[in-house]
């Protein structure tokens, strides 16, 4: 436990009292004190602030970071999400969430500066939490790789995502290639969409001549074997040049197995897994008519052994961040059935909401239902994301010095989860029915009580945008290089001797 005490004399702004505390390492009851929006202070029996919360039992939790969502964004199928900053940002806060991190998305033609700029204006206007970008990158030409990328980069969006499939997106290997070595360079993480984009083709089109179009089909085209292959070759592509990269969305028992084995070798590869792995299946998409349209993601859920292997990748750090990959799209011809009934699982836009949800399920299957600790449970939905994204120590956790975003939990409450009490704009939930163990019931955004009584009480546009770090791995991948290590194909061609004439 960290104690201070700056300036005893000033009151605090806030204090939280009572509560039993949970980092990444550590579990204690103590106070907070709040000045400036900054943790002042963790001690037992400090003075009540300006604003005092009793939180006598409740858990107090740092607030989570969601590293992989979709806000506001066009879709590579060119479908926009039905969340824009404020829906997005409001239902974060109501399930403990007080940074996320989605994406600013170029798609081929875009120039990256524009790109950034536009998607920055929306935030500032309507988020209510605080966020930073990841860059998606189509269009790795000279222009991106030699200016625009590294002036992104060096303006704090230390990460970008690429991906191995979907025509309008996806980048070849030695695309994939340039990409890393960039990245490597100018200290960025670059986090993969790994899918055999081939096989997927090739599969779906024998699906859709045989006139087998529903929904269920989506499962079938993204065989695992797509998901393991090309994340085996993107492992391959990160140990050629020694560059770390982070595998998005893992959804297969064969794939954690592959992470889990290169993780052994030494290989600099992360990866994150989201609630779409944990709590669906691929028979939640063969519902009647269209309903399983609402279950498409890629990759798609699998079966209760691929569960069972995320867990266990969560559990032994072979997956080290839980995100949602919220991707919302409203069950109509804006989103999931562009075509009404005659819409085929080629066609449905791919991705399922739950930036509300992220935490509570995993707090009630995993840390009610003894799956996970409770340090477990703030390091994957909070602690490795500021780590991995160049966040840390600013977020992530509760320390001296950072951010006062706090969540308090009630792990005694019981919730009905149903579309009518969350607060996005996406108009269902995969996860109608479910009930969940354990609650954020207040949360704390730099100081700010934004959520209280079932209320939201923070304005569009107060959340602040992040500018972030170097990335932990990058760092590690510097001081390698600063040691002189590379990978054993450079130093291969660093040996090479001109042949004689």
């Amino acid at each position: 436990m960290n104690t201070s005490v700056a300036d005893p004399a000033a009151p605090f702004d806030l204090t939280v009292r009572g509560g039993r505390i949970s980092t990444a390492t550590e579990t204690f009851t103590a106070d907070i004190g709040v000045r400036g929006g900054v943790i002042a202070a963790i001690a037992p029996g400090l003075p009540a602030g300006l604003r005092d919360i009793n939180a006598t039992g409740r858990w107090v939790l740092p607030g989570g970071i969601d590293s992989h969502c979709h806000v506001e964004q066009l879709s590579g199928m060119g479908v926009m999400c039905a969340d824009d900053f404020h829906s997005a940002t409001v239902s974060a806060a109501f399930g403990g969430t007080t940074t996320i991190i989605p994406f600013a998305a170029q798609h081929r033609g875009m120039a990256i500066p524009k790109v950034v700029a536009d998607y920055a204006a929306l935030a500032r206007e309507k988020a209510v939490i605080d966020y930073g970008f990841h860059l998606i990158l189509a269009n790795p030409d000279d222009q991106a790789l030699k200016q625009d990328l590294p002036q992104a980069i060096r303006d704090g969006i230390t990460s970008l995502k690429v991906y191995m499939t979907y025509d309008r997106l996806k980048l070849d290997d030695y695309q994939l290639l340039d990409v890393l070595k960039l990245a490597g360079e100018e200290g960025a993480l670059v986090m993969i969409h790994a899918e055999n984009h081939d096989m997927i083709r090739w599969i779906a089109r024998r699906l859709l001549d045989a006139g087998r179009v529903a929904p269920k089909y989506h499962r079938v085209a993204h065989d695992p074997l797509a998901e393991t292959e090309a994340t085996q070759r993107a492992i391959a592509l990160s140990r050629l040049i020694d560059v770390p990269a982070l595998i998005v969305h893992v959804a297969g028992a064969e794939t954690v197995q592959v992470l889990r084995d290169a993780r052994a070798l030494g290989a600099s590869v992360h990866a994150e897994s989201c609630p779409q792995y944990l709590f669906l299946t691929a028979d939640d998409l063969d519902k009647p008519g269209l309903e399983g349209a609402k279950f498409c993601c890629s990759p798609p859920p699998r079966d209760a052994a691929s569960q069972q292997a995320v867990w266990d990748g969560f559990k032994d750090g072979t997956l080290s961040v839980y995100s949602s990959d919220h991707a919302p799209y409203r069950y109509d011809q804006s989103g999931k059935l562009p075509y009404g009934d005659a819409t085929t699982f080629k066609d449905m836009a791919n991705g399922v909401p739950g930036i509300e949800l992220r935490m509570p399920l995993l707090f009630s299957e995993g840390v009610m239902g003894g799956r996970i600790t409770i340090e477990e449970f703030v390091a994957l939905t909070a602690t490795n994301h500021a780590r991995l994204y160049g966040l840390l120590p600013r977020k992530g956790t509760i320390a001296i010095g950072a951010d006062a975003d706090i969540a308090l939990w009630n792990p005694g409450r019981e919730v009905q989860v149903s579309t009518a009490m969350l607060h996005d704009n996406v108009g269902y939930t995969p996860y109608e029915g479910r009930t969940v163990r354990g609650w954020p019931e207040v949360v704390v955004s730099r100081g700010r009580v934004i959520v209280e009584d079932g209320r939201m009480h923070a304005e569009r546009g107060s959340g602040q945008y992040l500018p972030r770090g170097i990335p932990e791995p990058l760092a590690a991948h510097a001081r390698r290089a600063a040691d002189g290590a590379s990978s054993p194909f450079f130093k291969r061609l660093k040996g090479m001797q001109k042949d004689p004439e």
